[in-house]
């Protein structure tokens, strides 16, 4: 889309509706930034505004319904998105609001079903799974729960790399189009299941000796989201996020005095690690 006064083509256009990391390593921090390193236009509704650390998360406060809602037709009902991401989104209210919106948009949407903190703390609130599972994952061409998540969605707990097709089934029940099972909890290399139930994609990667990973969980599903937003079909974008991510880990950095982020510029500085 051209606009008027410039000459540039604008690129795909992004949106994230997830909370605010205050210290930058994921959640829409992290979104933006990864959706910059795809070359996509990210865009940005604040769900909830967290005070947290390379330590943990010290507090969170949800906006209102309202405030969220406002976001979304602004951006919608101006510049619309060739794709969509969704992150943490702790209450009935709030998952219910956005999941009703976000059913009138035709754009594929990813959804990443936070549940918990890197650091432990819990982002959704218990009465609030049985809404995300209900309205908002059927709505997800891809939902992306880690091993935890998959457990609270479905009460399937995987254990080991047999046990993933296990768990992505029991949450293609709930109605995606596609899973995937992130599988960074097991020993050994960083495996993932994606399959829509026909179609299986094993993605396996070497574990890297980098304790700083904070905001993989966030930066993937957006990884996802853009490169769906550039025309890739599922399995191909779920690649290209899956090895840009690797990337982004190999170079992970100590913030702080705890986890440290994944580094979201590590092509700009010159490769993995």
């Amino acid at each position: 889309m051209t606009q008027a006064g410039g000459s540039g083509q604008a690129p795909p256009r992004v949106l994230t509706v997830a909370g605010s990391d205050s210290g930058g390593g994921a959640g829409v921090q992290a979104d933006l930034k990864t959706m910059l390193a795809h070359g996509v236009h990210g865009m940005s509704v604040i769900a909830a505004v967290t005070a947290q650390n390379s330590v943990g998360v010290q507090g969170a406060w949800e906006l209102p319904v309202e405030a969220v809602l406002a976001q979304l037709d602004s951006v919608l009902g101006d510049i619309g998105v060739d794709a969509l991401k969704t992150g943490m989104l702790s209450s009935p209210a709030l998952v219910e609001a956005v999941a009703d919106r976000l059913a009138r948009e035709r754009a594929p949407l990813v959804v990443d079903p936070v549940g918990v903190s890197k650091h432990g703390d819990p982002l959704l609130q218990d009465d609030a799974v049985e809404v995300l599972r209900r309205r908002l994952v059927p709505l997800a061409t891809v939902v992306t729960p880690n091993l935890p998540e998959v457990a609270q969605l479905t009460g399937v707990v995987v254990e080991d790399e047999r046990d993933l097709r296990r768990g992505a089934d029991a949450v293609l029940a709930l109605g995606p189009r596609w899973v995937l099972v992130k599988g960074g909890h097991l020993a050994g290399d960083a495996v993932d299941l994606l399959t829509d139930g026909d179609v299986e994609v094993v993605l396996r990667a070497p574990r890297l000796p980098n304790r700083h990973t904070h905001g993989t969980g966030c930066s993937l599903a957006s990884a996802v989201a853009s490169r769906l937003a550039l025309g890739d079909d599922v399995p191909a974008a779920v690649r290209a996020a899956k090895d840009w991510l690797t990337g982004a880990i190999a170079g992970g950095f100590a913030l702080g005095s705890g986890i440290g982020p994944v580094d979201h510029a590590w092509q700009w500085r010159g490769g993995r690690g």
